[in-house]
């Protein structure tokens, strides 16, 4: 953790202009506190790019377009915004030469943006003198350079089921799934009744008809929530259900 976080410093300094990657789904969730307190300190300029623009309604980007400033709307997935984030970025930087540094929480885009922006004209050169092991370097066009790190967590958060639900922490590696998505069922349980087709107003009870359905049992034939679970945030992280 302390050597990520001095990736992200590292990246902070170096950066002209620091985009944040934020989930479209879940906008004030994938904000990094930390980060942008960081980045407000150092007093350089933040973008914030919101992801997976096309998984959510255009009455929510527009709310979000006025409260985030700069904002950029793209979606990595289908090759959309990314025109208009050079362009942003070349307006930010008064058309000089920029290096853009990306941050933000674990797996919320950042590769994608990076392989949005660059294209086939990706070029690592992380071992380049002056800087860290660990840091990405990419050279989108003749003006904008991007800087990458891996994403980092607060170091005062340890909300398990937040990191499930934004997919910090991939679906794979949960240790508790049932609990992620019985709170992922607070907040999103329309979504997942009707991708499932399956509906029930109680979670746990929901839970366990979405395992009938999928066929998912244990010995005996009792609903398998863990296993069922895993399935539900795996296709909620990679989109699936909108």
């Amino acid at each position: 953790m302390a050597q990520f976080w001095e990736h992200v410093n590292k990246v902070i300094e170096e950066a002209d202009i620091i985009i944040e990657v934020l989930d479209a789904r879940m906008i004030e969730e994938t904000r990094h506190a930390e980060i942008e307190e960081k980045v407000r300190r150092s007093r350089k300029k933040i973008l914030y790019v919101i992801n997976k623009c096309d998984l959510v309604p255009k009455e929510k980007m527009e709310v979000a377009k006025r409260e985030l400033v700069p904002s950029v709307f793209i979606s990595s997935r289908e090759h959309l915004g990314t025109t208009l984030l050079k362009k942003k970025i070349l307006e930010m930087s008064r058309g000089e030469p920029v290096v853009v540094g990306i941050l933000g929480y674990p797996n919320v885009g950042k590769s994608s943006l990076i392989n949005a922006l660059a294209g086939r004209r990706k070029a690592p050169t992380s071992a380049e003198s002056g800087f860290t092991k660990g840091l990405l370097r990419v050279r989108v066009d003749k003006k904008i350079v991007l800087l990458d790190t891996p994403g980092v967590f607060p170091r005062n958060e340890k909300d398990l089921a937040k990191y499930g639900k934004i997919g910090a922490i991939d679906y794979s590696k949960i240790k508790n799934p049932e609990y992620v998505v019985l709170e992922l069922l607070e907040e999103a349980k329309k979504k997942i009744q009707n991708y499932f087709e399956v509906y029930e107003n109680d979670p746990e009870e929901l839970l366990e008809k979405i395992a009938f359905k999928l066929n998912k049992l244990q010995k005996g034939g009792k609903p398998d929530t863990e296993a069922t679970a895993r399935f539900i945030l795996k296709e909620w992280q990679i989109g699936k259900i909108q």
